[in-house]
């Protein structure tokens, strides 16, 4: 037998090939003994807390969560998804959501709303979270319970209560319409299912287009502040806030943003979530175009620059603004005068000496409220492009979420070890009716009213009956106007049950806030949550108030802002210990995710899903054209010729645009095209997601309507021949048949941009 003999060359590879085997089995065993002393959110603390009480409550199904994650977790980084889809709704025939102003009803377009979803996965797919930042005034409880239904009909258990997080920006200029309880279909002037659909079919696309692009990558965070564009509203009602807790903090509004950068694992931009406190009112209640506002505009700059060369709402890019403890926080930054005399009414009523608190507005920068939303919304967009450029703090560390529904007419809060006081069932103050600064109320109600009306009392006891002693007295000092709690038909008018949901990513908490807090409630509140999650280990937290989440319950201010009975302690629901019962369920929250005992959590009692709800007043009308007229036909023609800075305009034979949130064959009701002679093509430059064009309806009489496209011809327009287009779809109904919707175009003539 041939005795077998290795070269120099060939000993020394062997030799090499045994050095990285054992250098390589060392690292392993020395990276799985840390990975074994990393609990996963476990600390030693056994500090208890008395327990909240509530109504029914039953035992949560088990959630299996592992208490020692895989070694290979600990390899930094998240798989990432992110998914932007239109959620637009009704553009006509309904109302526009937040300022409850009757008459102001949707009567076209300025921009497209999205629903913008984020998933974060640990790498091993154990756990994960969503979050979904809405272009809508508040997310409802029937909208985000059918989102979870049909989620789990989907994925199965994958996306949870506990997991999915549902947040509204607020704009105030989207459609109503998607509500179950009585006082917001009342706001609404009806249930639209039209509008319902749309906003689910959205908002559950986005999350299957998040799911669909899941890939390795990295999360960073940024926080700094953003000056200049907002004020508190309610300055007289912040200050009744201790003396020794305003001292510490610079300013009566939250200033700070909180920034979420991802990118994938080669350093490519994936998306940001960016948490600010700002009412998107910029706005004002005289609008009728469906649009985001100023946070909206915001993730408009942010997309675009990060989706060259893709129109608006299109490109894999996506970018969330999301709302944040704005309760008393308006981007109005003049402040309050009154329009008669132009006189400040930054007084505790915020009444003008003559014509009372109807003529107290105030208003922003800029020439008129688009330009105001553009100059807020640019600002805020510059800040988060600026942290999110020099993010360097990266998130690691597990996932974890935790869930409760909870009866806030019932719950018991613990102030001390011996002393307890209770929630109410809720009611609203004279001064929800006399609106804000930001949009005020009708009739002659004030804001800051401690005492009733016997007037308008006479009234509501007529038409409602009285509200009982014992809701008045849980309420006190707010006088009550509406004691929705007791108020049952057709359904009740405000929610009993409601969500506290907490989700952690590595340090960072976020916190869904099921209503708007003000200020100093949102920071009472975090500074809680991060001394919970302190005390059982978690060091350093980062917490987030994440506001207008999962249901809509009007407002949350603290017991000492209740007292002054300003719009948002009078909008405060659930009387004046609400703050305190939040702070109480989320520290509960928070030390279940600390001690990993989120399984041992209750459920709590499962909200209700109405389905027989009042319909719009609005009926569905068949569409016709004038004589001799097609739909979509030009009735007045763009001119020939038009220069950089000056408006387009082209008025077309319509349809009712509602008719489209039926039949989406078209996903824009207008286009602006480019003519490019290499090619011989017509080009898209615009659609109506972009901030150059609007698009009105005018309802005529008998079915009649036209439709009045304008483009706003911007700096960086090419010279060029150019048209515009206008797309929507007709109701047709035979004798005994039923209405369907036919699709039509309407194409403008020829025009040419020249320079200036």
């Amino acid at each position: 037998m041939a005795k077998c003999t290795f070269s120099t060359l060939e000993w020394l590879l062997i030799f090499l090939l045994v050095m990285m085997t054992a250098i390589t089995v060392a690292l392993l065993s020395l990276l799985f003994t840390t990975s074994r002393t990393i609990g996963n959110h476990k600390g030693k603390s056994t500090q208890n807390h008395p327990p909240t009480q509530g109504s029914t409550t039953t035992q949560a199904p088990p959630v299996t969560y592992t208490s020692e994650p895989p070694f290979f977790q600990n390899v930094s980084g998240y798989s990432i998804g992110r998914g932007r889809a239109d959620c637009t709704g009704q553009v006509s025939d309904i109302n526009l959501m937040g300022y409850s102003k009757a008459g102001q009803n949707a009567q076209g377009i300025l921009t497209r709303l999205y629903s913008r979803a984020f998933i974060m996965a640990e790498l091993d797919g154990s756990n994960r979270v969503v979050f979904v930042s809405i272009d809508i005034a508040m997310v409802s409880q029937r909208l985000r319970l059918e989102v979870l239904k049909r989620l789990e009909s989907k994925y199965g258990s994958l996306y949870r209560r506990d997991n999915v997080i549902l947040s509204g920006t607020h704009t105030h200029s989207g459609p109503a319409g998607f509500f179950q309880y009585t006082i917001f279909i009342i706001a609404s002037e009806g249930f639209s299912n039209r509008t319902f659909e749309y906003m689910v079919n959205g908002i559950i696309k986005s999350i299957d287009i998040a799911h669909a692009n899941m890939k390795p990558g990295k999360i960073f965070i940024n926080k700094g502040n953003v000056d200049g564009v907002q004020i508190n509203r309610s300055p007289y009602s912040y200050l009744q806030n201790p003396l020794s807790e305003r001292a510490r903090y610079s300013s009566n509004t939250d200033k700070e943003m909180v920034v979420l950068k991802m990118v994938d694992l080669n350093g490519q931009d994936l998306g940001v979530i960016s948490w600010f406190a700002i009412h998107p009112v910029s706005m004002n209640n005289s609008n009728h175009l469906v649009n985001s506002d100023n946070m909206g505009y915001a993730s408009y700059l942010f997309e675009q620059e990060m989706n060259r060369g893709h129109l608006p709402g299109e490109g894999p890019y996506v970018a969330a603004f999301a709302s944040s403890n704005l309760g008393d926080v308006s981007p109005n930054i003049r402040g309050p005068h009154c329009i008669n005399t132009g006189e400040s009414c930054e007084n505790f009523n915020s009444s003008c000496r003559i014509g009372g608190p109807s003529m107290c507005i105030a208003t922003g920068p800029g020439k008129d409220m688009l330009d105001r939303t553009q100059i807020i919304g640019r600002s805020i967009y510059q800040r988060a492009k600026a942290l999110y450029d020099s993010a360097s703090q990266e998130v690691t560390g597990p996932l974890a979420s935790a869930h409760q529904w909870v009866n806030m007419t019932d719950v018991t809060v613990w102030l001390n070890s011996t002393y307890t006081v209770k929630t109410c069932k809720p009611a609203l103050g004279y001064s929800f009716a006399a609106g804000t600064i930001d949009g005020v109320g009708v009739l002659s109600f004030t804001q800051g009213k401690t005492e009733g009306d016997p007037f308008w009392d006479i009234i509501r006891d007529q038409l409602m009956g009285q509200p009982s002693e014992e809701i008045k007295k849980c309420h006190k000092p707010k006088p009550i106007l509406l004691h929705t709690g007791e108020l049952t038909k057709p359904h009740p008018w405000h929610p009993d049950i409601v969500d506290v949901q907490l989700i952690t990513l590595g340090s960072l908490a976020i916190s869904a806030i099921p209503g708007e807090f003000t200020t100093m409630s949102g920071r009472r509140l975090r500074e809680a949550v991060q001394a919970e999650f302190a005390s059982y280990g978690m060091q350093n937290m980062t917490v987030v108030i994440s506001g207008l989440c999962n249901v809509y319950t009007h407002y949350i201010t603290t017991y000492e802002e209740n007292q002054v009975q300003r719009y948002e302690a009078a909008s405060t629901i659930y009387g004046p210990h609400t703050l305190s019962a939040y702070i109480q369920l989320f520290r509960g929250l928070a030390k279940a995710i600390a001690t990993d005992t989120v399984a041992n959590l209750s459920r709590g009692p499962e909200p209700p899903f109405f389905t027989k709800l009042i319909t719009p007043l609005i009926l569905n009308t068949v569409d016709r054209t004038p004589a001799g007229k097609n739909f979509g036909d030009v009735l007045q023609p763009a001119k020939r010729e038009y220069r950089v800075g000056e408006v387009a305009k082209v008025t077309f034979v319509g349809a009712n645009p509602k008719n489209s949130a039926e039949n989406q064959t078209h996903h824009t009701f207008l286009t602006v095209e480019k003519y490019e002679a290499t090619s011989a093509l017509w080009q898209v430059v615009h659609n109506d997601a972009s901030w150059e064009t609007r698009f009105y309806w005018h309802k005529g009489l008998l079915g009649q309507s036209s439709a009045t496209i304008e483009w706003y011809i911007p700096a960086t327009a090419q010279r060029g021949i150019y048209r515009i287009k206008y797309f929507g779809h007709n109701r047709k109904q035979d004798i005994l048949k039923p209405a369907v919707m036919l699709s039509f175009e309407g194409t403008s003539s020829a025009f040419e941009v020249v320079s200036t």
